[in-house]
């Protein structure tokens, strides 16, 4: 028997289906899984509060795979579980379809400053003009990182008529490059970040990029909160040097209540929501768990297993 220490929370969509060679554990809270992560050999440790987890990781000292559902791994020890032989998966691809609809919700709700129209209405205040007027038909969308989630992202705002230009390895018709993008930030309307978050994408965003973007440009980070140099960005929307902000990932998370993006108008905050399960992620993770069980028995490739050198 190989012994699994898995969330309570997915119980329901894997019990009946675990193959008989499974014994699992189900932890309930961060010291229930503190508790029964040193009998893990396969541990699905997810946590938003994240020193449990790196604790969990660090005593369960027979761990063969670890699987998680966030598709950012940065925060785990990549160097240690490489070291211990530990395969990792991640979530790559689960919450994309919820990650791109939220994503191209909060454009379309800047564009036409939603915010304002929920405001009066909250108010009995009725509005004689849209108080947005910016449409998303003609403007043009840079997208850095066009993995799974900045595909769905750039599909979609296709769809609405917009001009999506991806950053790509290689630049190539309709994408570009890796060095050229920097060059052309004057040109777009929307800079879109679905990177994987790793040591080349720190403050990849920075002073310098800001002041490239046009004053009608709007920062959409769907990624990592590290990959834009905040207090540059705080500066470049207080003084109104590019138009906007929405930012779904921030550091530190929460944000203190006296922080200056909550009351930046420009700044719209939204906390980290657009990957948090639904009912639907949650099962397709569960079906992948399955499928790399069997994978993981049979030792070969697991789906969405993580390069550990690459951080992704």
């Amino acid at each position: 028997m190989t012994v699994a220490v898995l969330p309570d929370p997915v119980r329901p969509l894997l019990e009946d289906r675990l193959p008989e060679w499974v014994e699992p554990l189900w932890w309930s809270d961060p010291e229930n899984l503190v508790e029964l992560a040193p009998a893990a050999e396969i541990g699905w440790f997810d946590l938003h509060l994240k020193p449990p987890v790196l604790r969990s990781v660090q005593l369960a000292r027979g761990l063969r795979w670890l699987n998680t559902s966030y598709a950012g791994v940065d925060w785990l020890p990549l160097a240690d579980l490489e070291g211990r032989g530990v395969k990792l998966t991640c979530g790559s691809g689960l919450t994309t379809t919820q990650v791109s609809e939220f994503a191209v919700m909060t454009m379309l709700a800047f564009a036409k400053d939603y915010r304002a129209v929920v405001r009066a209405q909250d108010g009995h205040d009725w509005l004689s003009v849209p108080p947005g007027i910016r449409d998303l038909s003609g403007s043009r969308a840079l997208v850095l990182g066009y993995g799974a989630i900045g595909h769905a992202i750039g599909r979609a705002l296709e769809g609405l008529g917009v001009e999506v230009v991806p950053v790509r390895s290689k630049a190539g018709e309709g994408a570009l490059g890796p060095g050229d993008w920097r060059g052309e930030l004057d040109g777009f309307d929307w800079i879109v970040l679905a990177l994987p978050g790793t040591g080349d994408t720190v403050g990849l965003i920075g002073a310098a990029e800001l002041a490239a973007m046009k004053p009608e440009a709007v920062l959409v980070n769907f990624a990592r909160a590290d990959i834009i140099d905040q207090p540059a960005l705080i500066d470049a929307l207080r003084e109104r040097r590019i138009a906007g902000a929405i930012l779904d990932t921030v550091d530190p998370e929460p944000l203190p209540r006296d922080h200056p993006f909550w009351s930046l108008e420009n700044a719209h905050v939204t906390m980290h929501l657009s990957g948090i399960p639904t009912p639907a992620s949650q099962q397709r993770a569960a079906d992948r768990f399955l499928r790399n069980c069997a994978r993981f028995r049979g030792g070969t490739g697991l789906e969405a297993e993580v390069d550990l050198q690459r951080g992704y």
